[in-house]
């Protein structure tokens, strides 16, 4: 497995572009299922992630075409039927929003048999909410042996989905879902985070009638078919506010470019406190700090508009050179402090009880091996690094390649002195 190698003390200086988001372009990707005319897809990240989904909706009968059109990485998705409803565990274990291609298969043939996507590292995130909006929605579900046989031979039909909780996952599903049911679906408790926006204005664009994303209550009122597309990918705000704590952490003058700064908000709110010097435009964010210590600064995670789950290892990442305590609350996903241990043996001054940890900010890290223990906690192991004297080596990077587009080669661009260490020792 490839590892990356970060000497740390670089000043970083220069433009970061942003890639399309990754959260955003795996369910746009399912949404090729409702349609048998091309969805174009611009704006396309080039990860782990939407290769492991490419190869399962191969598999369902969609043509998956990559390529470098007008608009930068492009993927054309054509599904002119449906030749297999059988998401097998092989594919789906890869990526958990692999199981979002159910709601579609339903919605379009009736039927389908998706296996239940497994565990998580980083805790629990059952899809009973998935499956009730489909029972409501008419869809007669059965588990059996690690699969979920789904059938709705006559149809989904429009239903009212209160859901208990926020939830991404389950609002996106339910939206790729009801948008081919007969009558009208009303989610309550819908998320309202970005890549709920982005995927409702492109099923908007292939025809569907979807409204209210971006709110806690969402309206869909059922269509008879949908048809193709073309569509821009949101940029990564989680890889935006990455970048930013990047930025921040190793000092210098940092602008990240193709990125919406309203969506970021709750993290450059808390970056100011901190005492970075952050400027923005409508489609870029720059990022300065000097040389003096950062001032210990406390998050909490919440759903959109707060602080974002993704963005809290970053932040916390920041916080380890800060001066003073800072705590940090996360109430999103429990064991979402695996990177602790790692930061700790860069010298962070890390504490955990619960689901709080506090952060005593350190003067000085120091380089070491550490090791990716889930996609979001292995970037604040590449953010402290940029700051640790001498060389830190992170092992198991596949993590990092799930959500994370070209990122040597970002920083490396910036001045950064990173590279990436192949399976076998070759270096790059």
């Amino acid at each position: 497995m490839d590892s990356i190698a970060i000497i740390g003390g670089a000043r970083l200086e220069g433009e970061i572009p942003i890639s399309g988001a990754k959260n955003s372009a795996i369910k746009l990707m399912a949404a090729s299922l409702l349609t048998d005319e091309p969805l174009r897809l611009t704006n396309m990240p080039r990860l782990a992630d939407t290769h492991f989904l490419g190869k399962l909706l191969l598999r369902l009968g969609v043509s998956v075409i990559e390529s470098d059109g007008p608009d930068g990485p492009q993927t054309v998705l054509h599904t002119p039927e449906i030749i297999g409803s059988i998401a097998p565990y092989n594919l789906v274990r890869q990526m958990r929003a692999s199981f979002n291609v159910l709601g579609p298969l339903i919605a379009r043939t009736g039927q389908a048999k998706v296996s239940l996507p497994g565990g998580c590292a980083i805790g629990a995130r059952p899809v009973d909410l998935h499956l009730k909006a489909l029972e409501a929605l008419g869809a007669r579900i059965e588990l059996h042996e690690g699969y979920v046989y789904a059938q709705a031979p006559r149809g989904l039909k429009g239903a009212q989905i209160d859901f208990p909780f926020v939830s991404v996952g389950a609002t996106e599903h339910s939206m790729l879902a009801a948008v081919l049911a007969d009558g009208v679906t009303v989610l309550t408790k819908a998320a309202r985070e970005p890549e709920i926006v982005d995927l409702a204005q492109c099923l908007n664009a292939m025809g569907a009638k979807v409204e209210g994303a971006g709110t806690d209550t969402i309206t869909i009122t059922g269509v008879m078919r949908l048809h193709g597309a073309d569509w821009a990918v949101v940029p990564d705000r989680i890889e935006a506010g990455a970048f930013a704590c990047a930025a921040a952490m190793a000092g210098g003058d940092v602008r990240l470019t193709a990125v919406r700064p309203e969506h970021i908000r709750a993290l450059l709110d808390h970056m100011r406190a901190a005492g970075c010097q952050i400027d923005e435009t409508a489609d870029s964010v720059r990022v300065r700090r000097g040389t003096e210590r950062l001032r210990a600064t406390d998050i909490t995670t919440e759903p959109y508009p707060g602080l974002a789950t993704d963005l809290q290892s970053p932040f916390m990442a920041l916080m380890t050179m800060a001066q003073g305590e800072s705590v940090i609350r996360e109430t999103i996903f429990e064991n979402r402090f695996m990177h602790v241990p790692e930061l700790a043996r860069l010298g962070a001054d890390i504490t955990v009880s619960g689901g709080e940890a506090r952060v005593n900010g350190v003067e000085r890290l120091d380089g070491a091996e550490v090791m990716a223990t889930d996609l979001r906690a292995s970037v604040s192991l590449v953010i402290a690094a940029l700051a640790a004297r001498g060389e830190t080596k992170v092992h198991r990077v596949y993590h990092l390649d799930r959500g994370f587009e070209r990122l040597e080669q970002k920083l490396g661009a910036c001045g950064a002195d990173v590279r990436r260490i192949k399976h076998g020792g070759e270096e790059l």
